[in-house]
């Protein structure tokens, strides 16, 4: 291998990388219309707050957004592997101990379980009035608060980490 081959590790953190921002764009693009009632809904902890965002919605609007969650399942994971590769092999966390190197590598691939979990929930909530059921709304919402914990905490490590790694 020549000095300017990419390496494969590098070549999968690009392809991760690139779909993430493709899909995450798209998405965006797809649920601009329904505003910030998306955030809204995924932090919805009891079924009267869900229920309340939901049905001020059109039917149009409702299936605009049921119909996002395929891509978001093909968003979290890309973002889970960006996250990983980034961590496990990117130069930008060299410094960091081994123990530091794994927690950074599990934030985003635990985001995306609590995604992927969020989104079968929200597939399931959306289809038909479901309010005796406080505690499915509480997990729905509680995994949606831990993912955005983790992405938060991972782009501020990798903010940390560029910022150290200019001076």
């Amino acid at each position: 291998m020549t000095p300017s081959a990419p390496r494969c590790a590098d070549v999968w953190l690009l392809c991760a990388g690139i779909a993430t921002l493709a899909l995450a764009g798209g998405l965006a693009w797809m649920l601009a219309p329904l505003g910030t009632d998306v955030v809204a809904l995924q932090l919805a902890f009891s079924p009267r707050s869900f229920g309340h965002i939901v049905h001020s919605w059109t039917a149009d609007e409702l299936a605009r957004y049921r119909s996002h969650l395929p891509f978001d399942f093909l968003l979290l994971i890309a973002y889970g592997a960006f996250g990983y590769r980034l961590a496990a092999v990117g130069q930008l966390f060299d410094d960091l101990g081994k123990g530091a190197r794994r927690l950074a590598a599990a934030a985003l691939p635990l985001a995306a379980a609590c995604d992927a979990i969020e989104n079968t929930l929200h597939l399931w909530l959306t289809a038909a009035p479901r309010f005796g059921m406080p505690t499915v709304y509480a997990v729905s919402a509680g995994s949606a608060l831990l993912k955005w914990l983790l992405i938060i905490s991972f782009a501020g490590a990798v903010a940390w980490l560029a910022n150290r790694s200019q001076r």
